[in-house]
């Protein structure tokens, strides 16, 4: 299947989900808007992925493919394609059905664990996730839950951390870490990591073990295996 992914920084791309297309005979789109590529037609699309970036999905002032890429998301979503909304790209399916983004009570970088709802629990599209699991964390902005979408997980300091709405997924969180990507988020956004009681130091997030990540990656590998399917 062609998965259509848009793009919205250079350093913030599809990094795991490139392999998994790979290994199950998926190809991936990029659409780099930070480029200026054009969005691609509603009739066009398979299947949707939508990754994170630092700026808000209110700013549309700013980066003016933001209320075109919303109208597109309500698009897919009411057609009831996959969809799959990483970090930015949960808040960009979220806002698009109505919901509010604000900004978190506390910033959330790093390594930390998520834990699934009760619905979440019982939901297929987490059957394969343990009901707590360590996530790498990247986000200041959150939201409220999208008008007929149930909660899946939360975290500490984060109420909704995924959430599903017909065949969309959001996820607040990463799983599509790898050793690459991580060190890209450090590169252009250290200046994110201040003082905080979920803000972990860049010297702590590069320490995370190898095993750690291919255990983000396995759960990575269990969504959208449901998510491509379902």
């Amino acid at each position: 299947m062609k998965i259509h992914v848009l793009q919205h920084v250079s350093f913030e791309g599809p990094a795991y989900i490139q392999k998994w297309a790979n290994n199950n005979g998926h190809y991936l789109e990029i659409v780099r808007l930070f480029e200026g590529a054009p969005l691609p037609d509603i009739n066009e699309i398979s299947a949707l992925m939508i990754m994170g970036g630092p700026m808000s999905v209110t700013e549309e002032d700013i980066y003016p493919w933001l209320k075109p890429e919303k109208d597109l998301s309500k698009a897919a979503v009411s057609k009831n394609l996959p969809v799959l909304g990483i970090c930015l790209g949960a808040q960009m399916i979220a806002a698009s059905w109505g919901a509010l983004i604000k900004k978190n009570p506390e910033k959330e970088i790093g390594w930390m664990d998520v834990k699934l709802s009760m619905a979440g629990q019982i939901n297929p599209a987490c059957a394969g996730l343990p009901e707590s699991f360590t996530a790498f964390h990247w986000h200041g902005e959150t939201f409220d839950l999208p008008n007929n979408a149930v909660r899946l997980a939360e975290s500490e300091a984060t109420h909704i951390q995924a959430f599903q709405l017909n065949r969309a997924i959001g996820l607040q969180f990463h799983l599509e870490t790898t050793r690459e990507s991580m060190d890209l988020m450090l590169e252009n956004c250290a200046a994110d990591l201040t003082p905080g009681p979920y803000v972990q130091s860049r010297e702590r997030i590069l320490s995370i073990e190898e095993k750690a990540i291919e255990e983000l990656n396995k759960h990575m590998d269990s969504i959208l295996a449901y998510w491509i399917q379902a």
